[in-house]
C-alpha cells in the first residue's frame, strides 16, 4: 500500500517535500508496464482505488501518493475516453480511476513578450510546462449557480489543468479589453497569436 499512515503532515503530490524517496515503500517502477505490479496487483480491466482530488493530490487506497516521482508516471499512461471517463492505461491493461475535477492544477505562470506575439506558459503541480495557444487553449467555465470563473489549460487531448486562483488573478491583471463583433466587451490574453477570453461585460 502507498503511505504510512504514521507520518505526520502527508504531502501533496507536487509539494517540494513529496520529492523525498521513501525507503520503506515500494520502489519506483521505471516504465508504464511496470505499473500492474507498482499497484500489487496482476493485469486486469477494472477500476483502481485511484483519486486525484480537485488540489491536484493523487490518492490510492484512501492515502496521498507521497513521492512525486511515482505520480509523474502514472500521470504518462493517464487517458481521457471521449465519455468523460479517465484509465491509466498501459500495454498490458487498463484501469478506470476517479478524478474530482482535472488531473492537474496549473501552479505557476510565466509571460514573454507583448501583444499577439506574447507566450504565456504554465507549470503544473508535476512540473509540466506548457505554453498556451492553439495546441493548449485556456476555457473559463463559469458555476451556474455561483457564477464563480474555473480556468483551464488543456495538457494534452482531453487532460486539463485547472488554473490556481492566485495565477488566474494575475491573468486577469494582465488581461486588455477590446470589442467583439456583438457589441460586448471581451477581457482576455493573448499568447500565440491567440486571443483567449476571460470573460465578458455587457455591451454599452
Amino acid at each position: 500500500m502507498f503511505g504510512d499512515k504514521t507520518v505526520p503532515n502527508p504531502m501533496k503530490v507536487g509539494n517540494a517535500m513529496a520529492k523525498d524517496k521513501r525507503a520503506d515503500g515500494p520502489p519506483v517502477p521505471e516504465t508504464a508496464s511496470d505499473l500492474p505490479a507498482a499497484l500489487g496487483r496482476t493485469p486486469t480491466l477494472e477500476q483502481y482505488d485511484i483519486r486525484i482530488a480537485r488540489d491536484g493530490t493523487w490518492f490510492h487506497n484512501g492515502d496521498p501518493i507521497r513521492r512525486i516521482e511515482l505520480a509523474k508516471l502514472f500521470s504518462t499512461v493517464l487517458r481521457r475516453e471521449e465519455d468523460g471517463e479517465y484509465w491509466l492505461v498501459t500495454p498490458v491493461e487498463r484501469g478506470r480511476i476517479v478524478v474530482e475535477d482535472a488531473p492537474f492544477v496549473a501552479v505557476e505562470m510565466t509571460v514573454a513578450g507583448n501583444g499577439a506575439d506574447q507566450v504565456l506558459s504554465f507549470r503544473t503541480n508535476l512540473d509540466h510546462w506548457v505554453e498556451a495557444g492553439p495546441d493548449h487553449p485556456i476555457r473559463v467555465a463559469v458555476n451556474p449557480e455561483t457564477g464563480e470563473p474555473a480556468p483551464y489549460i488543456q495538457i494534452r487531448s482531453r487532460l486539463e489543468a485547472l488554473i490556481l486562483r492566485s495565477v488566474f488573478y494575475d491573468m486577469v491583471e494582465r488581461s486588455e479589453t477590446r470589442r467583439t463583433e456583438t457589441g460586448e466587451s471581451e477581457v482576455g490574453l493573448w499568447s500565440n497569436k491567440v486571443f483567449f477570453a476571460l470573460g465578458r461585460l455587457p455591451g454599452d
